[in-house]
């Protein structure tokens, strides 16, 4: 099959252990296919020079990111801005990015769940990345909300509708494409451009319920899109300005039985974002 990113929020949802922190610490390159091709950003990253340019361009935020937790959240992103390459004032913006002015000085372990995450985001992107990869970032938050989500109402499901009422639009204007994973695809459902699931090996589309993905038309479009004025007609999905070859993830043509026939359509050639 081939499978491919394209611009915008894509979700991929699943029970624990179907493969999805797999599949992402793959597409980070801290994996190797063990068949098939797997291009990011149009580098071959069967090539070392090919991981490095990809890695350069890559944000990866883990399921349970390692953090100092005596270190305060400033300090934790300006350490991610050292091994990043980038400057401590590119750190001090993403911070203010996040709206992590109040908390910047407060150490990991004293902050609550949706702020850490902030702070896992703002070190995960201080690069300014193509691509952001964040497995299960809201894992942390459906824990503490028990217990959501099984049916049940409570004080605890009001705070992670609030948290992610707030999270869900910074995590859309993080990168050109966001791969974002959880266990229950209600998480996913209405706001993710696309939503894929992932179990028993294999990866079904699903209607995301999104406005924006209905109308075919990408992050992009929608924020420049007149909120007052009529919806418009659909139109095909607009790509930045390339500057390398559309990226995808081609395996073999051997049997797989397991696996659903899925074809995702791919940007345009020319087209610089995606996996």
């Amino acid at each position: 099959m081939t499978f491919g990113v394209p611009e915008g929020v894509v979700g991929l949802a699943g029970p624990p252990g179907a493969g999805k922190s797999t599949l992402l610490a793959t597409f980070a390159t801290l994996r190797r296919p063990n068949a098939g091709v797997l291009h990011i950003l149009g580098h071959d990253v069967a090539h070392a020079a090919g991981v490095r340019a990809a890695r350069a361009a890559i944000g990866y935020l883990p399921a349970r990111f390692s953090r100092a937790e005596h270190m305060t959240a400033g300090e934790f992103v300006e350490y991610a801005a050292y091994y990043k390459r980038t400057s401590a004032s590119a750190a001090r913006s993403m911070v203010r990015r996040l709206d992590l002015g109040e908390a910047a000085g407060t150490e990991l372990a004293l902050l609550p769940p949706d702020v850490r995450l902030r702070a896992g985001l703002a070190a995960a992107c201080v690069h300014e990345p193509e691509v952001v990869l964040l497995d299960d970032p809201f894992g942390e938050l459906c824990a503490a909300a028990e217990p959501w989500p099984t049916g049940a109402g409570g004080p605890g499901r009001h705070a992670l509708t609030a948290a992610m009422a707030e999270l869900v639009p910074v995590l859309r204007t993080l990168a050109p494409t966001v791969l974002v994973t959880a266990d229950a695809a209600e998480t996913l459902t209405g706001w993710c451009d696309r939503l894929l699931t992932l179990a028993r090996g294999r990866l079904t589309e699903h209607a995301t319920g999104s406005a924006g993905a209905r109308r075919g038309r990408s992050a992009a479009d929608r924020r420049a899109a007149d909120p007052a004025g009529p919806p418009p007609p659909p139109v095909p999905v607009r790509h930045r300005p390339a500057r390398l070859a559309p990226p995808q993830m081609t395996l073999p043509g051997v049997p797989l039985p397991q696996l659903t026939r899925l074809r995702v359509r791919r940007p345009p050639a020319g087209s610089a974002t995606g996996v």
